[in-house]
């Protein structure tokens, strides 16, 4: 049998279609193999998600969540994610927060004037720098149980007898009595330290305007306090509250 004979042009028709078809069928593959390929890393970052919320690594946990919320928006992990993301993310910011109050308390136990001291300090956060105050509670073996501020340098504040400061404790207006040690030191102890003591473990900021030697200058120091811990300030041992 003899097969029909193409003029060239019909040859050339042929390969003309044979080349779309090829190339249509290679256009379609590429488009499906991203597709996939997202999805699949969808589920292994949904797979890691997973395994962070099983151990309790919240912060892990969140910025994977967020990469996949953020990365594969309409994927069925993302959808999965969304469901404990909020929640995760709160509790997160939550103990982030806890854990930074709690960092800007320092606890020592060390001898001191011939006794033990125990102290519990905290920086003022405004101002900061070279003119931030210590706020130092104070336990000794001999002198007793002191709470006062303590400023850097050998200026210390102006207070004449007994100063009233004025206080805000969470936004309440009050104030504080204190006084200059006679020792000359650059200090304002406070007159009801165990008022104040325990005012300060129920509040989480406290601001105290202060009247410094140098000019006169007068400061509002801002304490975040809510992280005190007071079982990390150990007590050592009895003595007379004696003032210094």
């Amino acid at each position: 049998m003899n097969l029909p004979r193409l003029r060239p042009a019909a040859l050339a028709a042929l390969f003309v279609l044979a080349g779309c078809s090829q190339s249509g069928d290679q256009a379609g593959a590429p488009a499906q193999a991203p597709a996939q390929a997202q999805a699949d890393e969808a589920a292994t970052k949904l797979d890691t998600y997973r395994q962070l919320l099983r151990i309790h690594n919240d912060e892990m946990a969140t910025s994977m969540g967020k990469e996949i919320v953020s990365r594969y928006p309409d994927s069925a992990a993302a959808k999965e994610v969304q469901q404990t993301l909020p929640e995760i993310e709160k509790r997160w910011k939550e103990t982030s927060e806890k854990n930074r109050l709690q960092g800007l308390w320092l606890y020592q136990v060390s001898p001191m004037a011939g006794g033990t001291q125990s102290t519990a300090t905290i920086y003022s956060s405004q101002p900061s720098g070279n003119d931030r105050v210590r706020l130092v509670l104070r336990r000794h073996t001999e002198w007793g149980q002191n709470a006062f501020l303590y400023a850097s340098g050998e200026h210390g504040f102006v207070c004449k007898g007994n100063c009233t400061l004025k206080t805000v404790v969470d936004g309440k207006d009050t104030g504080i009595k204190a006084f200059a040690p006679s020792t000359g030191e650059p200090a304002l102890m406070i007159r009801d330290d165990k008022a104040f003591i325990a005012m300060l473990q129920k509040a989480k900021k406290i601001s105290i305007d202060v009247t410094m030697q140098d000019g006169e200058k007068k400061l509002t120091l801002v304490y975040e306090v809510g992280g005190f811990d007071p079982d990390k300030w150990q007590p050592v041992g009895k003595g007379n509250a004696k003032k210094k």
